[in-house]
């Protein structure tokens, strides 16, 4: 039942057992926030959870609940939030012709409006918005109603969404891989709705029954997957593989490059135990080698010991008569340190053989996470999620995008120098007889 406080503001209660997803979504104080999540993690209960709150919280406000289609808003959107209202006595009334619902308690307003036509969402300001299935929408209608969330008089702005993932969209560099700022989201977690497995103990079940492994992935593990293309690194997961790594002075600093002249990549690691914990990446454009070492020191001017690692090319003889490692080593000589050694191979391993390495390191078939990124390696951990095979091959494509490949081309012969004499027996799920 609702009741009104001794200032006037009106409280609802409503019967809802958040999930652990839920509630952290609902906790987020951000301007805009999303919710992503697989099939039946109880994305639509928050879309309209979290709507009726607002409504609540700015009275008398105008909001508007969104959604990819109209039949998808009638059918989906539409259906779940007048069942919540409907089961929690909420009241309410439903102007059909012009498609919105007006709280009586509150006499806050909310539109229903599809997001297939963005150009007819400009106009009234708005207190809040809120989107269903947001990786089927473009990003101009997002855009769009971002411009209208600006009611003076309301008590919290709020644009939100949620989604179930579909590749490395614009949902997903906005939210997810590059979040500007004043963004927020929740990745909710695969199989945590307990109120669905006990309805229906076997819907995951099914689903893996029905689903080939990366739709399954997709949908049902909410996975961010690369869905034109297989993925180079397909052990990494950017939940398990990323986390804040702090540098330990006292150990040596792994310095792993790949020499390019736009952009000149490079990552600075650590090695804890059967670990490698990388710190931070260096990515420069149309810079010389000398130029990326002078970043190095720049970044660790104390660094008791250095060990670098790289590409075999970088021995060729430049048109200055110098290799790249040969003009490394006259810099930090020039510099007085003498704590630099190198382990740069005669040659380079094969390819397979290096994304065999790296994609054990990051999960080994026994689960273990070797390899931990921070997430300031943000160019990356783009490599690792989005770096794919040409297709039928096990050759990298360079060709997609051009600030792709080089630090996890870095990393990789790094990890392939520490990890391929300590290999054991197996680890390239080949046959051995």
């Amino acid at each position: 039942m609702g009741r009104s406080t001794p200032r006037g503001r009106h409280v609802r209660e409503i019967e809802y057992d958040a999930l652990p997803s839920q509630a952290t979504f609902h906790r987020l104080t951000s301007r805009f926030k999303g919710f992503s999540g697989p099939v039946g993690s109880g994305k639509s209960q928050a879309l309209c959870q979290e709507a009726i709150r607002l409504s609540y919280m700015n009275p008398g406000r105008l909001g508007l609940l969104g959604a990819p289609t109209f039949p998808m808003l009638r059918d989906a959107t539409q259906a779940a939030l007048f069942e919540i209202l409907d089961r929690s006595q909420i009241p309410y009334d439903f102007n059909r012709a012009e498609n919105f619902i007006v709280f009586t308690e509150v006499r806050s307003k909310v539109l229903f409006r599809s997001l297939d036509d963005y150009e007819r969402l400009r106009g009234t300001n708005l207190a809040w918005f809120g989107i269903d299935e947001l990786t089927y929408c473009q990003e101009e209608a997002w855009l769009r109603l971002e411009a209208r969330l600006r009611d003076p008089r309301a008590k919290m702005l709020c644009g939100y969404a949620v989604w179930t993932p579909k590749g490395f969209d614009w949902v997903y560099r906005r939210f997810v891989a590059e979040p500007v700022e004043g963004y927020d989201v929740v990745l909710a977690k695969p199989l945590e709705n307990r109120h669905l497995l006990d309805q229906i103990p076997d819907f995951y079940d099914r689903l893996k029954r029905s689903y080939d492994t990366k739709f399954y992935d997709q949908e049902v593990l909410g996975k961010y997957l690369n869905v034109t293309a297989g993925r180079a690194y397909s052990a990494f997961d950017r939940p398990e593989n990323v986390s804040f790594q702090e540098y330990d002075p006292r150990e040596p600093l792994l310095w792993a490059l790949d020499f390019n002249v736009d952009p000149m990549s490079s990552i600075i690691a650590q090695i804890d135990g059967e670990k490698i914990r990388v710190l931070d990446e260096i990515v420069l454009s149309r810079v010389t080698t000398e130029e990326a070492c002078r970043e190095f020191v720049r970044r660790y001017p104390n660094a008791q010991r250095v060990i670098v690692y790289g590409d075999a090319s970088g021995n060729r003889m430049q048109t200055t008569g110098a290799s790249d490692y040969g003009m490394m080593r006259r810099f930090f000589q020039q510099q007085c340190m003498n704590n630099i050694d190198y382990r740069v191979p005669s040659s380079n391993p094969a390819v397979r053989d290096r994304l065999d390495i790296m994609n054990g390191s990051l999960r080994s078939a026994e689960g273990g996470r070797y390899l931990q990124i921070d997430p300031r390696c943000k160019e990356l951990i783009l490599d690792l999620e989005q770096v794919v095979l040409l297709e039928g091959t096990m050759i990298i494509d360079k060709t997609k995008d051009p600030r792709r490949t080089h630090l996890s081309d870095a990393l990789g012969y790094l990890v392939w120098q520490e990890k391929r004499h300590r290999q054991p027996i197996g680890f390239r799920n080949r046959r051995l007889f």
